[in-house]
Order: C-alpha cells, then sequence, then structure tokens
C-alpha cells in the first residue's frame, strides 16, 4: 500500500475504509502533516451498477481527524435529518479508537468517492441501511488508527506495540509513560495502516449497545445548528419558482412586468422543471420580495397534452383493475379457496401521501465557468453531484456538493431525477450572475409532486373449519416507483416492483397468490418512509387480525400458530411486546381495547401492542408498547426516538384530511392547514423493548412506521365490530363484520 502525507487546518487526520468491494489508494503526502487514507471503488455497488454510475476516482477524503487539543472529528458519509446517524457512526469509531465521548465531534461529508455506500456503491442515505451498511467500515477505521496510534507509541518509547495501552483517548506506556492521542497522531501518520485488524468482541463494548447522547442535541436545542435553509453565503440571492398548477405542464406566456417592478426583484427567468415541464423563476434579494414578485407574475399555463388526475376516477379505475389479475409476483395453489366454508372478501385504498418534512426543500447554488458549488441536504450525494454537472455541462469532479444538516425528508431528498437540484441548477444557469438559493415554500412542498402513490388492493380469503387459511388471493394496484427509473433493472423483476410487494404473505406460512398492475398516472411518485410497507403491513395485519377472529383464536396465538418456528426473531419480538404490555392479562379501563401488529422491513422486526377507545366516533390511541429486534442495538436513545417518530408519523396517516387528492389534475391541499399531519395532543404513551442480540446490526429509521396503523385498526374492530380498509380512518365506511 502507498502512502502519503498532507496538512489540513493544522489537524492530524486518519482516515481508512470499508473492505467490501473497494481499493485503498491515491494517497497525498505533505512535509510535516498528519495522515489520509483515501481510496475509491473499483467496482461500486448495486445501486451504482444499476444506475450505470461508473467508478471515478477522485481525491482521498479524511473519515477521521485527531487535533492536537484531542478533539477527534468524525466524518459521516450521510445525511442527518433527524435518524441520528450523526451520533451512531461517530459510536463506531469511537468503540474500536477507545476514544474519549466528550471528545467526539461529527461533520457531514460532502460528495465523494470514499463516502459511497459500501454496499450500494453511491452515497445514499436511504433504506435505513447507514449504520447497517457502515458496521464493518467505521469500526475499522477506527480500528487502524488505534494501532497506529500504539505503534508510534511503542516506538517512541522503545517498547513493543502489547506494552502498549489505548484507553479514553489515551495511550500509556511502561514507566507510566503518558500522551493523548492528539500528541500522538503525527508520529501516528508515519506508521504503516495495518492491513488488518481484529475488532472488538461484544463483551468489551463500552459505547455500542449503550444509550449515548446525540452529538447534535444541544445545536438544535439552543438554535445554533444551521441547517440548509439557514444557510446563505454572501451575496445570494433568492429564487422562489412559479410551478405549473399540473404536473408536466409548460408556460405559454407569461406578464413580469409587475413582479420586475417590486424592490428588491432583481431577474424574472422562464426556467425548465422536472418531468419536462416549464416554470418561472422570481430572483430577488430575499425570500419575501421573492415571494411578493412571484405573486405577482401573471401566467397563462399550458396544459394540453398532460394528463389530468381526478382522485375519485383514478380509485374507480384502481378498483376495477383490482377486480382481475394482474403480472404474477407469488404464485400459490388457491383451489382450495372457492369451497372454504368461511370467506374473507377485502378492497383496501390508501391515498397519495405528501413527504411534508418540517424543513421544505432548499438548494445554494453558485454556479461559474468550470465550477459549481451547491450546498444542499442530500440523500442522494453521487446522483445529485452528477445530476448537477450534466445539467450545468461540468464533470462531476467539477461539481462540489456541501452536505447540510436537514430538517426531515423522509425520501423527497433523494429523487432519482435530482429534481430540486437540477431546478436550482438551471435557475443559477438562467440568472448568471452570482450564486442563488431556491426556496420551497410550504405550499410549493405540499403542492410540488413526488408523493407515496395511491394503491388499491383486493383480497379474497378462504379458512378451512380448524380457522387454518386454505387460499389467498390477491391483486395490487398503483403506481411503480421504480419503473422508468436507473434502478429498474435491479428492483424490478419479471414486471412487479418489488417495492410494491415488498411484506406481502410474510412472516406467515400461507397460500398466498400475489399479482399486480401496474397503474400510470400523471402523478410523481417516490419511496416514503417504509416505501411499500406503508401499505402491504396494514393490509397484511388486518387480514391476519380478522381471520384470526374469523377462527375464533387470540389473535396473538393465531399469529404464533403462523409464523415459521425459524422466523424466531419475529416471536421474540412478539412475545416481547406482548409480555410488557400486559396483554391477555391487564385489565384495560372500560372503553378500550388492545391491538396487535407486527411486521418486518429493512430486516428489522417490530411488533406493537396498543390499546385505543373511540370517542364521540373518533379513534383515540392510548398506549403503544413496542417489541424491537433490529440485530445489535448500537444507540438504544436513539432506537426509541426513530420508534416514538415513527409511531407519530403513522398516527399521522389515519387521521381525517391525511390524503394528497387531485381534481382536474391539481392538487387540492396547499398547506398543514388542509393536509393533516399528526401533533403532539394525537401522541400516544410510547414504550420500547429492544430484544438483546449480537447480531450485526439492522435498519431503524423506518421500520417503527408500519405496524401502528394497523395495530390502531385492530383496537378499533374490538371496539366497534368494524373493518377499517381505507386510510386515513373512516368509521362511516368501515365494514361490520
Amino acid at each position: 500500500m502507498r502512502k502519503e502525507w498532507f496538512k489540513e487546518d493544522g489537524l492530524a487526520t486518519l482516515a481508512s475504509a470499508a473492505t467490501n468491494g473497494v481499493s485503498r489508494r491515491g494517497f497525498m503526502k505533505a512535509a510535516g502533516a498528519g495522515l489520509v487514507l483515501g481510496f475509491t471503488f473499483t467496482g461500486g455497488g448495486r445501486m451504482a451498477r444499476a444506475a450505470g454510475i461508473p467508478p471515478a476516482a477522485q481525491q482521498p477524503n479524511a473519515f477521521l481527524r485527531i487535533a492536537p487539543d484531542n478533539t477527534i472529528t468524525v466524518t459521516v458519509n450521510r445525511l442527518e435529518f433527524g435518524q441520528g446517524v450523526h451520533t451512531a457512526l461517530p459510536m463506531l469509531i469511537a468503540e474500536e479508537l477507545d476514544a474519549d465521548w466528550s471528545q467526539i465531534r461529527g461533520a457531514l461529508a460532502p460528495a465523494g468517492e470514499a463516502y459511497k455506500d459500501p454496499a450500494f456503491g453511491i452515497q445514499i442515505t436511504g433504506g435505513s441501511g447507514s449504520v447497517a451498511h457502515s458496521w464493518v467500515q467505521y469500526r475499522e477505521i477506527g480500528a487502524k488508527a488505534r494501532a497506529m496510534l500504539v505503534a508510534a507509541a511503542a516506538q517512541q518509547w522503545g517498547t513493543t506495540p502489547n506494552q502498549v495501552k489505548a484507553a479514553n483517548g489515551v495511550l500509556t506506556g511502561p514507566g507510566g509513560r503518558k500522551a493523548t492521542y492528539g500528541e500522538m497522531a503525527e508520529a501516528a501518520s508515519k506508521q504503516p495502516v495495518p492491513a488488518n485488524v481484529v475488532l472488538k468482541n461484544v463483551e468489551d463494548f463500552r459505547f455500542i449497545g449503550k444509550p449515548m447522547p446525540r452529538l447534535d442535541a444541544r445545536a438544535k436545542s439552543n438554535g445554533s445548528q444551521q441547517f440548509g435553509m439557514d444557510f446563505k453565503p454572501e451575496g445570494t440571492k433568492i429564487a422562489l419558482v412559479a410551478r405549473p398548477p399540473v404536473f408536466g405542464a409548460k408556460v405559454k406566456s407569461v406578464d413580469a412586468a409587475a413582479a420586475k417592478a417590486l424592490r428588491g426583484v432583481v431577474a424574472v427567468e422562464r426556467v425548465p422543471l422536472d418531468r419536462g415541464a416549464e416554470g418561472v423563476a422570481v430572483i430577488a434579494d430575499g425570500y419575501w420580495q421573492a415571494k411578493q414578485g412571484r405573486d405577482a407574475l401573471k401566467i397563462d399555463w399550458d396544459t394540453s397534452g398532460v394528463e389530468k388526475v381526478d382522485t375519485s376516477k383514478q380509485f374507480a379505475a384502481f378498483r376495477a383493475l383490482a377486480a382481475k389479475p394482474g403480472t404474477v409476483a407469488k404464485q400459490a395453489d388457491t383451489s382450495k379457496l372457492a369451497a372454504a366454508p368461511k370467506k374473507i372478501d377485502a378492497v383496501y385504498e390508501f391515498p397519495y401521501l405528501a413527504h411534508a418534512p418540517m424543513e421544505p426543500l432548499n438548494c445554494v447554488v453558485d454556479l461559474k465557468g468550470d465550477a459549481c458549488t451547491i450546498w444542499a441536504g442530500s440523500q442522494f450525494q453521487t446522483m445529485d453531484q452528477a445530476a448537477a454537472a450534466k445539467t450545468a455541462g461540468l464533470k462531476p469532479e467539477q461539481v462540489t456538493l456541501h452536505t447540510m444538516m436537514a430538517g426531515g425528508g423522509f425520501g423527497r431528498r433523494a429523487t432519482p431525477s435530482s429534481d430540486y437540484i437540477v431546478e436550482a441548477v438551471n435557475v443559477a444557469k438562467a440568472y448568471g450572475k452570482g450564486p442563488v438559493k431556491v426556496i420551497w415554500s410550504r405550499e410549493d412542498d405540499i403542492k410540488g409532486g413526488y408523493y407515496r402513490p395511491a394503491h388499491v388492493h383486493r383480497a379474497a380469503l378462504g379458512l378451512d373449519g380448524k380457522g387454518n387459511i386454505v387460499g389467498w388471493d390477491h391483486t395490487i394496484v398503483g403506481q411503480s416507483i421504480i419503473t422508468g427509473s436507473a434502478f429498474e433493472p435491479m428492483m424490478v423483476k419479471n414486471g412487479v416492483d418489488n417495492t410494491m410487494v415488498e411484506g406481502m404473505g410474510e412472516p406467515y406460512k400461507v397460500p398466498l397468490n400475489l399479482t399486480v398492475h401496474n397503474a400510470q398516472a400523471n402523478v410523481p411518485v417516490l419511496w416514503w418512509r417504509s416505501v411499500g410497507s406503508t401499505h402491504t403491513a396494514f393490509v397484511m395485519e388486518t387480514l391476519i387480525d380478522e381471520a384470526a377472529h374469523a377462527a375464533g383464536m387470540d389473535p396473538v396465538a393465531y399469529r404464533k400458530k403462523l409464523i415459521p418456528a425459524d422466523h424466531q426473531r419475529h416471536h421474540l419480538a412478539l412475545d416481547l411486546a406482548v409480555g410488557k404490555s400486559g396483554y391477555g392479562t391487564k385489565k384495560l379501563p372500560k372503553g378500550q381495547a388492545y391491538g396487535v401488529a407486527l411486521h418486518e422491513s429493512f430486516g428489522t422486526v417490530v411488533a406493537y401492542v396498543v390499546t385505543a377507545s373511540v370517542e364521540k366516533g373518533v379513534p383515540k390511541l392510548h398506549t403503544v408498547t413496542a417489541g424491537v429486534h433490529c440485530n445489535q442495538a448500537v444507540n438504544p436513545l436513539t432506537i426509541e426516538a426513530q420508534v416514538q417518530g415513527a409511531v407519530l408519523m403513522a398516527v399521522g396517516t389515519t387521521l381525517p384530511g391525511a390524503a394528497i387528492t387531485l381534481k382536474d389534475g391539481m392538487v387540492e391541499q396547499s398547506q398543514l392547514s388542509d393536509y393533516t399531519m399528526a401533533r403532539m395532543p394525537d401522541m400516544p404513551k410510547v414504550e420500547v423493548h429492544i430484544v438483546p442480540s449480537t447480531q450485526p446490526p439492522t435498519g431503524m429509521g423506518e421500520p417503527g412506521f408500519p405496524p401502528l396503523a394497523p395495530a390502531f385498526a385492530n383496537a378499533v374492530y374490538r371496539l366497534t365490530g368494524k373493518r377499517l380498509r381505507k386510510l386515513p380512518f373512516d368509521l362511516a365506511t368501515a365494514v361490520k363484520v
């Protein structure tokens, strides 16, 4: 291995790489400086290959920096937008480095070859894979840095490495010799990088598995944390874009005289938008001037040639399609269904949903002749960097993308078309006089597209005299979020978008025959927190519950009967939630009932036991007890927070008004006043219990969402005898069974 040195801000710098599919090369040297271990991908991961992204040799990047004052900065190769990765990944390095946690800091990585996800081959925050995919990568970084520090101390002190102890940021040797990591980092830079290191055993963990305070908690609590929305370089103008009322429409004509006459408005430009649409950007000194200018525009939109979706008509069409078999996703023998003594027939409807993060989209672009600098809360740095370069007529290496802290996203900041990034680059190109910040208002965000797709499910189940499911015929209708994207080769098999059917039939041993219809609609759709499990879990867990009642069995006992013994993680999560909740043993207050559901997504099993009531015809959730099996829990505090957040978000999908609807092609909702989001009064008491495990961790950002709504619906059934077949909940249309 070739190693060289360079100096950066007076810091001794240490970095390393994952062992999965990478080569380590391209190091740089500068006299009297610290160490950088950079690397580039040689083959990329499955997502990179599917998207046709070639490996590129770029500047090596530092993962770990040790300052003379012993401050240790860990570079996080993801986006931090509330999920806690800004703490979890530094924990992995700190663990193997044997660092002093009080000296650990986090920094978000820019777009860079070294920072690509070891599994996907692109820099991405999604799929609940941040910790799971970097579990070995970041631990190796810490272990190799520790080995180099120990070797340096041993050399200076004239002893052997096994006589040097590293603990809590301090090196100790024979004769009482001591040195902090900061004092030894420069010498460590001259040590060879270990080819292999032995990682700690679980029983030796000091940080992993312990509830650790978040590194970003104080700054976010006192308001000093800078998010993308806060960032405005000197000389930057603010732009708002008037987007067409119907997706894909263009500008027929625009009268900008009134806008240009307003004080503070510096330019009005027509710009190309996502999906072949066109808009008008108003560029001004500040947000208010840009908004006033946009409001003053007189635009005649050309909506000819684009479909104008109507929600009521769309659901009618979806229901008609659901009555017919579609493309086969799973096959099973359903010959016993017709003659089964007990049958369940159900049709489910799920609306479009907006991501609606607390911080709407924003992007700063400084475009020069041969370079482009971008500041954005990107979930998709590799894709966004490439898309920005193509738009600007540059090479990806000419685009610098700084990752900003973001206030939520839930998938909206990871668009395959990089829509908001490309839009901002187009605005900067049209303006051409300096940096521009494009801001989406809340209304822009709600109406701006890329929603969780609407779906219709049709299910027909047959049960024998003992309550066994002898046949299950099922059809799903909805738009594919993958078909037509760069990821289609990887995620669409035999015409079936795997994200549409994920979780169907699982983990139960049932004869499920599953088909799908990929419907077409002029509505942009995208992954949304927990993706297909947002609807499949609701259908599966309410139907299994209904089958249990039809069989005359307790819903928990029925589930355990249908879950194979080798699905131990499901049994353990369910048993933990049931045991901690008092289900079956604790008497509830009058008017309350239990509801149960469990679901696996992104490798993690979450089981919920909830209590609910119906007050004046309105379902009310009181308590939620969670049993979580995510293998090794890295930071229990983060896991608890993710489950709590997922619970509240899932409760929101059950509330009246939690739907995006369209009429004449236009989205009818525009603000949080008419698009319902859950608020603190909707929050139940949540208890989170984690199944102990020493296996490599699985995802936690999304798995807490799917089983909540079905558990809630199952409790409502116990209270009312009605089955809820739609989200959001509507007892008026619920089915009496």
